[in-house]
């Protein structure tokens, strides 16, 4: 007897999962793949399309059709979200023509930043895309494409994003949706909710660029070839899709204005929902969200889990090597070793800027720092720093959401990093804010399977999500640790204003 399953799948920086529900939310099946983030040189980041998109896409699918009582056509609608924004050039075959350059965490456009800034104006372009250029930013590496690597740049038919390219690979239909789009800037007119060659003429014609469509709209429905690959039935809706971050900040219901995601993966992103679009301001990024007449803010920091990775592979080798032979696990060590060290890390302060920062200080020459050290220091200490470092990091956001007028009343935590209580602690003592955790984790693919669900018609609306999660846990801010973090956090913002100067210089050294 048949049934009606949705499935989600997200490819995430250092891994891909996947996911079947049925049209209730229930989990039928899970599954996961790790694969490498690249960095030919500093400051560069990139995937292999073929292998990590789609390659952990058919991979995940055949996977999970491979449950127990799950046959291909079982599956009713299908949900994709990836990593971005990111860049892609492919041919009008899909085929990509370089490795996927990724959002933020990949720097190389700097002086394309620069030489837009130049020629339009910093003001100018914020004022017509709610949105200043940065690392995040696709045109300065669409740029960057055309002035290093021109004989790729003239083969492109489509500059895409992974979701995109996956998508098209499924459906033969190159499309993304508005809250991608809107952060694919300069080249996205938010007032207008078109694609505009007012700032990117010079580098990219539009009809280079995909099909913009909401979220939750089909995009179409899975081609004979797509079939022979992924293992899904020939004719099955796929929906447009999104960012992980929009699946994943849909996947912990947040859908209303004043609720905030705060997800806790490679990088940290946020997102609030906001009821207006004049809510902007030049540290943050702004756009529409994922459905029609739905507007938000943006924020993300460019490392977290990635700094958390880099600290246990270079300073936990012998955690590694008793993990690998049955021990416990490596991280979980850490975490033991950061908990029994006191709040504050005994005046250890880190700035997280080890791939640039992106908000709110929006530089890509910014650098790492391990500031405050003395013999007395242990590994725990500066474990616990690190951690300490992003939740500083997170407080300047809340207290700029703050400032303009628009603080969030709600934010719910998402993400591999909430099953570190040390560091969802630390966070709400600096920032002063409680945070919520949902009792269903699986992240951005369970967004995507929700997508999915009302792209079909098979789920009513996006707000079922409330139904499909039950009660949150509630991380609550200890006031007294708030006064011991205070003056770390004023520290904190001090650091980069005095040493940014010699952050630049050392960026030209180009190290």
């Amino acid at each position: 007897m048949g049934q009606d399953l949705l499935l989600g799948v997200d490819i995430g920086t250092y891994e891909s999962k996947g996911v079947l529900t049925t049209t209730k939310g229930e989990v039928v099946a899970q599954t996961s793949i790790a694969h490498k983030l690249l960095f030919p040189r500093a400051g560069w980041a990139e995937h292999d399309p073929e292998l990590t998109w789609w390659g952990d896409f058919c991979n995940i699918s055949k996977k999970l059709l491979t449950t127990q009582g799950v046959s291909a056509s079982d599956i009713k609608g299908v949900g994709v979200s990836a990593i971005g924004p990111d860049v892609l050039p492919i041919d009008e075959n899909f085929n990509p023509l370089r490795m996927g350059i990724l959002y933020g965490v990949d720097t190389r456009a700097v002086k394309e930043i620069d030489e837009l800034n130049a020629q339009f104006g910093e003001d100018t372009i914020f004022n017509a895309t709610a949105n200043c250029l940065s690392s995040q930013s696709t045109g300065p590496k669409i740029l960057w494409i055309k002035k290093n690597e021109p004989e790729v740049y003239k083969k492109a038919r489509w500059f895409v994003d992974a979701t995109t390219f996956i998508v098209a690979r499924l459906t033969n239909r190159v499309v993304i949706d508005h809250f991608s789009a809107g952060c694919m800037v300069p080249l996205y007119d938010p007032w207008t909710s078109k694609w505009s060659d007012k700032y990117c003429k010079e580098y990219i014609n539009l009809d280079q660029l995909p099909e913009i469509l909401w979220s939750n709209e089909l995009a179409g429905t899975i081609t004979e070839s797509a079939s022979k690959q992924t293992g899904l039935a020939v004719g099955t809706p796929v929906s447009v899709g999104t960012i992980d971050a929009g699946a994943e900040a849909l996947s912990v219901s947040v859908t209303k204005p004043g609720e905030m995601m705060m997800m806790y993966g490679s990088t940290i992103f946020m997102i609030q929902v906001t009821d207006n679009n004049q809510a902007r301001e030049k540290r943050l990024w702004a756009g529409p969200y994922l459905f029609p007449n739905t507007w938000c803010l943006l924020a993300g920091m460019a490392t977290s889990g990635s700094l958390t990775r880099w600290f246990k592979d270079n300073f936990a080798k012998d955690l590694i090597s008793k993990e690998e032979a049955g021990g416990d696990n490596a991280y979980a060590e850490l975490v033991n070793e950061a908990g029994a060290t006191p709040a504050g890390a005994e005046g250890v302060i880190v700035l997280p800027y080890f791939s640039g920062e992106r908000t709110p200080v929006m530089d890509p020459r910014a650098k790492g720092m391990i500031f405050g050290l003395s013999l007395t220091h242990t590994r725990g200490h500066l474990f616990r720093a690190v951690l300490e470092g992003m939740g500083h990091g997170i407080k300047q956001h809340v207290d700029l959401f703050t400032a303009i007028g628009a603080r969030p009343h709600t934010i719910k935590s998402v993400g591999g990093g909430t099953k570190n209580k040390v560091w969802l602690q630390a966070v709400s003592d600096i920032s002063g804010v409680p945070q919520e955790v949902a009792p269903l984790t699986f992240g951005a693919s369970y967004g995507d399977a929700l997508l999915a669900g009302v792209a079909t018609g098979l789920v009513a609306s996006a707000e079922e999500i409330r139904v499909w999660q039950g009660p949150p846990t509630v991380v609550k801010p200890n006031d007294e640790l708030a006064k011991t973090y205070a003056p770390l956090s004023e520290i904190y913002a001090q650091l980069y204003d005095a040493t940014k100067n010699q952050m630049h210089k050392l960026h030209e050294l180009d190290y």
